[in-house]
């Protein structure tokens, strides 16, 4: 039998926060969701094919018809169910920084997965794990759509039975704050600069930060400089962005936990107190070479969300 089609009129809104994978030792694996969000709303329509309108982040520049990478995303899930995709309207909203190490392409195939969970409500529900399963096949890999999609800090890791997250609540205390630069970073790049294999102690030097960054991040914050140390993947990718890395060394050489966030070039300071995020801030006004946005931001708790809205009359 044929899945149901969805509602022509039907629109839903969806909210996504920014991420920054990786969190200095924990890479592929520890993301962590922060309070900068993209906006979405997506309307059904009888005329086929997508629409997009952008304000924001990524106007004028990120494609407005079917090859939308949100667009792409809910078409994804639509398949995965079966169910015919119906003509879209999308306005987005961006406001996550593209290019940068803050996860701007998870949240747009997490807002895309979400918006069609939405659309598909009565008709296919997803839950968590499916939700998790399209989205790191769109994406490649967990570390970054986790956290989008559950808020908080994640840790994300692959079994037998596909992506697996486990969500948990970071300490009152962290405060984190995103540096951003005007230069960008492709991921594919960063990610080609790693090598294959790493020396066995390197690797257990991450497996000891990894563990203890848990720690420092839900329980004990003092030791958020000790615990963001890394071998396996910063060192590799310095000479690509030595600005990133100027700015890293001069940070930790103050006692602050500062690393890079995602695939960079922007940093994450996972500071102890507002009174060391200020310091931070100031360290990074006064740098010398390349100006930086200095984001003071949350840790996001909630995630991505997703609000049908009542069918209007005349639909």
């Amino acid at each position: 039998m044929a899945a149901a089609a969805v509602p022509i009129g039907r629109s839903v809104s969806v909210k996504v926060p920014a991420t920054s994978a990786n969190l200095g030792p924990g890479f592929d694996t520890l993301g962590l969701a922060l309070s900068l969000y993209d906006e979405l709303e997506v309307t059904t329509r009888h005329e086929p094919g997508a629409t997009v309108t952008v304000t924001g982040v990524g106007a004028g520049e990120v494609p407005t018809d079917a090859s939308n990478l949100v667009v792409q995303a809910i078409a994804f899930t639509f398949d995965r169910y079966g169910v015919e995709l119906p003509g879209l309207f999308l306005l987005a909203n961006n406001r996550i920084p593209h290019g940068r190490g803050m996860g701007s392409s998870g949240a747009a195939i997490v807002a895309g997965v979400m918006a069609a969970k939405g659309l598909l409500e009565g008709i296919v529900e997803l839950d968590s794990h499916a939700l998790l399963s399209i989205a790191t096949d769109m994406e490649g890999h967990p570390d970054n759509v986790a956290p989008a999609l559950f808020g908080g800090l994640t840790i994300a890791w692959t079994s037998e039975s596909g992506p697996q997250h486990k969500k948990l609540i970071v300490h009152r205390g962290v405060t984190p704050l995103v540096c951003v630069p005007e230069a960008t970073m492709s991921t594919a790049l960063a990610r080609s600069l790693r090598p294959e294999s790493v020396p066995h102690e390197d690797a257990i030097f991450n497996v000891s930060r990894s563990a203890l960054l848990i720690a420092a991040l839900i329980q004990s914050p003092e030791l958020l400089l000790a615990a963001t140390e890394d071998r396996l993947h910063q060192n590799y990718r310095a000479s690509a962005m030595p600005d990133t890395t100027s700015l890293v060394e001069e940070l930790r050489a103050q006692g602050l936990a500062a690393v890079v966030s995602g695939a960079g070039p922007s940093i994450l300071v996972l500071c102890s107190d507002p009174a060391q995020r200020l310091a931070a801030a100031e360290i990074v006004a006064a740098h010398e070479g390349t100006p930086w946005q200095s984001l003071m931001l949350a840790v996001d708790f909630k995630g991505a969300t997703v609000i049908l809205h009542p069918a209007e009359a005349s639909a």
